[in-house]
């Protein structure tokens, strides 16, 4: 007992309170920023989810796109405030920081050696999902590997191919990244003639099938714009290319290219219009007369045919 009360007489109790009372401060200051700041990412949050239905975004997309950037916004600054405020109250009671700070300076270089490629990774992944530039549903063409985006996540990005194959791109790693269905695709159709037709007959035809889809009920809304066929393209071996386009709704382009192609060769088998095959002309020059003699002499050993 007398120890304790010795002990208690050697505490300064002014200063062990208004340590107190600053560490107290402290806390309601740093609670009250984590308040302010959860407002302020909310509304941000709000805000995102907006911006993306006004750009045509799925609302589910566009909730699931800010409410993964906030959420990450939200932790580092969280993460950076209480890490603040613990050093703060630290100190308070008496405690060295420098150490400590030296320490942490020496443990974050370590690890940020160690996994510099995850840090690359997760702030790839951070910008390419606040700029937009890919979502899931999304066509795109990633380092030269097409199919359907499945998965965005900060470190990762999950494609899926044509043939049911998924691919998983670090972030780090994305070199080059096409996206075919952002805000609108295009159907750029290369169409070959025969050189006996009439190209401007085969553009009428054309334009004539094209407008029978802009009318029509289930192709017609998918069309954003009227078709545009852009002419004669060039020449090739056995056929004469005309090109156009079509421009249409996000990832609806191969559903209404396909149906204008079955609806072209319907109306070009109505008007006899040749789609041609690839063909060459053979031509036999002085090298080939042994072989007319060879046919000749052929045909004069024959027996005549009897009647």
């Amino acid at each position: 007992m007398t120890m304790l009360n010795q002990f208690l007489a050697t505490i300064s109790w002014q200063t062990l309170i208004f340590a107190c009372f600053r560490i107290l401060l402290i806390l309601i200051l740093g609670w009250v920023l984590g308040a302010t700041t959860g407002r302020i990412l909310r509304k941000l949050e709000l805000r995102l989810i907006k911006k993306g239905q006004v750009e045509g975004e799925p609302p589910s997309e566009a909730a699931k796109r800010a409410d993964t950037l906030v959420r990450l916004i939200r932790q580092a600054i969280y993460l950076v405030l209480w890490t603040a405020i613990g050093l703060v109250v630290l100190q308070e009671i008496g405690v060295e920081i420098g150490p400590i700070l030296a320490g942490a300076g020496i443990l974050g270089l370590a690890v940020g050696f160690g996994a510099q490629n995850l840090v690359r990774d997760v702030i790839s992944g951070f910008f390419m999902i606040l700029e937009n530039q890919v979502r899931v549903g999304d066509v795109a063409i990633i380092n030269g590997t097409g199919g359907l985006v499945e998965k965005v996540n900060f470190r990762t990005l999950v494609l899926r191919d044509v043939a049911g194959v998924v691919h998983v791109f670090p972030n780090g790693t994305i070199q080059t990244l096409s996206n075919m269905t952002q805000e609108w695709s295009a159907y750029v159709f290369e169409i070959g003639v025969a050189y006996k037709e009439n190209t401007d007959r085969v553009v009428a035809v054309m334009d004539a099938v094209l407008q029978s889809m802009v009318e029509d009920a289930t192709y017609g809304p998918l069309i954003l714009e009227p078709p545009e066929i852009m002419g004669v393209d060039k020449f090739a071996d056995s056929a004469v290319i005309i090109k156009g386009r079509i421009k249409t709704r996000p990832i609806r382009q191969w559903m209404v290219g396909r149906e204008f192609l079955r609806r072209v060769k319907l109306a070009f088998d109505e008007h006899g219009i040749e789609i041609p095959f690839p063909h060459q002309t053979v031509y036999f020059g002085e090298a080939s007369k042994p072989f007319d003699l060879h046919l000749l002499e052929k045909q004069h050993h024959d027996p005549p045919a009897t009647p």
